[in-house]
């Protein structure tokens, strides 16, 4: 499969995801309001069974596996979120997965992984070091690589959006946290037919910008990730996805780790939301810029590591 990817490859994923997911909601949540002044929708993608968002791509891509793929089973690397839909994906289609995650990756995550029936195997200290081994151990076994820009990824992921500007047509702008860049990617492609005067705009934790470094720059860039946020943490941008975001994505911000925390704790107290880091990045964007009018969020995950949970427990204490 190519990446030049069109809004009906997006409507014939939806079907296979729709087989398998309900729609999640898209709801409003006056505490939150009234605590940032003006009106934002949350698109829960937390309500998931993996618990995010990236359960789509697994479902998409466990429905569209070469022969080759079903019979070598597949190697992927990830912090987390990837890694269980991947595993999702695979126990759907009856196939072998092995998920090499860096050893940073939360407990909750590997164990959450494991349940699904892969493999886990924990090598490096960050995403990059993992996909190197990820590949070198496909390569060695003949199993198939999945990249977590793989183009059935994005399509599943795509399928969020598709949703959601059917649930709200009239969106002035829509903030996406992005990683690997998968789900803005998405969004972009669902946007462009489907409410093309909303603008889609990037987020980012200041504390892994390769992303927003390689967009800014048209080159792909690598940068550390130290960032808290397991699903924000990674080391380079992505050829795939950035070929689209530098196409289609309206605006990038970046974002500290503390805003982000602030954002989680705004969901849990005024938006009855559990998200992990990633989950919250997109609050986190709409706060930092600013943007009025009608304007949607993704909480894209729930899957909390403990620290995270601390953290959450400790400033909704303060508060």
């Amino acid at each position: 499969m190519t990446f030049d990817l069109t809004y009906d490859d997006v409507l014939a994923a939806a079907e296979v995801v729709g087989a398998h997911l309900p729609v999640t909601p898209l709801q409003a949540h006056p505490l939150l309001d009234q605590a940032l002044g003006r009106p934002v929708l949350v698109k829960h993608e937390n309500v998931q069974p993996t618990g995010a968002f990236k359960v789509r791509g697994g479902v998409h891509l466990s429905a569209t596996l070469t022969d080759a793929e079903r019979r070598h089973g597949l190697v992927t690397c990830s912090t987390g979120n990837h890694a269980q839909s991947v595993a999702y994906g695979a126990r759907l289609a009856g196939v072998r997965a092995t998920i090499v995650m860096p050893a940073s990756a939360p407990a909750a995550k590997r164990d959450a992984v494991a349940a699904l029936g892969a493999e886990v195997v924990l090598v490096g200290a960050s995403l990059g070091e993992a996909g190197e081994h990820a590949r070198a151990l496909a390569a060695e076994t003949g199993a198939a690589f999945v990249c977590p820009t793989d183009p059935r990824i994005v399509l599943g992921h795509a399928t969020a959006y598709l949703e959601l500007f059917g649930q709200a047509p009239a969106l002035d702008a829509l903030f996406v946290p992005i990683g690997s860049g998968t789900g803005a990617a998405g969004a972009c492609l669902a946007r462009d037919a489907l409410a093309p005067g909303c603008r889609v705009i990037g987020v980012q934790s200041s504390a892994a910008p390769a992303g927003w470094h390689s967009w800014r720059t048209g080159l792909i860039e690598a940068a550390p990730a130290t960032t808290r946020a397991a699903g924000l943490a990674t080391t380079t941008g992505y050829p795939r996805t950035q070929a689209i975001l530098r196409a289609r994505l309206d605006d990038f911000v970046l974002v500290d780790d503390d805003a982000i925390d602030e954002a989680a704790r705004l969901l849990a107290t005024c938006a009855h939301t559990l998200a992990e880091g990633a989950g919250a990045a997109s609050l986190a964007g709409a706060i930092a810029t600013g943007v009025e009018g009608a304007v949607a969020v993704v909480c894209t995950g729930a899957n909390a590591s403990a620290d995270e949970i601390a953290r959450l427990a400790g400033s909704v204490a303060a508060a």
